[in-house]
C-alpha cells in the first residue's frame, strides 16, 4: 500500500490535483503497484471514482442527515471514496471516536488506515481491526528525516506487536519519508507499505519522486 496525503498544500489546488491523480494513475500502472491518494477534502469530488483510490484525510463519527458541515462515511461511500485516514498527528480524535468510525468504516468494507505515533498505541488500536496502521513519530513528520533510518526500532517493534494481534492489520511507515532509499529500508523493516506527504506533493517532480517510492515498493 502507498498512500499519498496531500494535506491542504497550495501545491496541490485546484485543478492541479487532476494533475497529481493522472500522473498517479500511470505510474500505478507502470509498476503494477496500489497508489492511493488523500486529497484536501473539498477536492474530493473532482478526483473520486476513477481507477485510483481516494482517501479522506479524516472522517466524523456524525450520522446522514442534519449534520451541517460534518464529513459522513456513509456519503463519501456514495461518492466513489475508498475510505479514510483516521487520527493523524495533525487532525487527532478521541479513542471513542476511533472505535466507532473504525468499526463503522469496515461495516461499510471501506478502507480505515488509523495513525498513531508510537507501539503503545500500536498495542492499544491493533484489537480493533483496522486495515492498516500508520506509524509516524509526530516530531519527524515534515522533517526529511525517515523513520525508518532515525527510529528503525521503532518499525521493528510495531510490527512485532501486530503479529501478537494476530489480525489483518497491516504496518505502514510514514513520517519524513523523501527517498526511494527511505521506502526501501522502511520494508526491510517489517512495513507493508508507506503514507507519505510533502516527500512527494513538494518534490520538484511528481513523476519522478512518485516512480522512485513505487520502484521502490514493487
Amino acid at each position: 500500500m502507498f498512500i499519498i496525503n496531500c494535506k491542504n498544500y497550495e501545491e496541490i489546488a485546484g485543478d492541479k490535483i487532476i494533475k497529481f491523480v493522472k500522473i498517479v494513475e500511470k505510474i500505478s500502472k507502470r509498476y503494477n503497484i496500489k497508489i492511493v491518494v488523500a486529497p484536501p477534502q473539498h477536492l474530493i469530488g473532482l478526483v473520486s471514482g476513477g481507477s485510483v483510490p481516494i482517501l479522506a484525510q479524516h472522517v466524523d463519527s456524525s450520522k446522514v442527515g442534519s449534520t451541517t458541515g460534518f464529513i459522513v462515511p456513509e456519503l463519501l461511500k456514495k461518492s466513489g471514496v475508498s475510505g479514510s485516514l483516521i487520527n493523524h498527528s495533525e487532525h487527532r480524535i478521541s479513542t471513542k471516536e476511533i472505535e466507532y468510525l473504525i468499526s463503522k468504516l469496515n461495516d461499510l468494507k471501506m478502507i480505515s488506515v488509523l495513525c498513531v505515533k508510537n507501539v503503545s498505541e500500536v498495542k492499544k488500536y491493533a484489537k480493533l481491526n483496522p486495515d492498516y496502521i500508520a506509524i509516524e513519530p509526530p516530531e519527524l513528520i515534515g522533517s526529511g528525516k525517515a523513520v525508518s533510518k532515525e527510529k528503525p526500532d521503532l518499525i521493528e517493534k510495531a510490527v512485532k506487536a501486530l503479529k501478537i494481534s494476530k489480525n489483518k492489520t497491516q504496518l505502514l511507515c510514514g513520517a519524513g519519508i523523501v527517498s526511494g532509499e527511505d521506502v526501501a529500508k522502511a520494508s526491510d523493516l517489517g512495513s507493508k507499505g508507506i503514507l507519505v506527504a510533502s516527500g512527494i506533493i513538494k518534490a520538484k517532480s511528481w513523476s519522478s519522486t512518485i516512480s522512485e517510492f513505487a520502484k521502490a515498493l514493487s
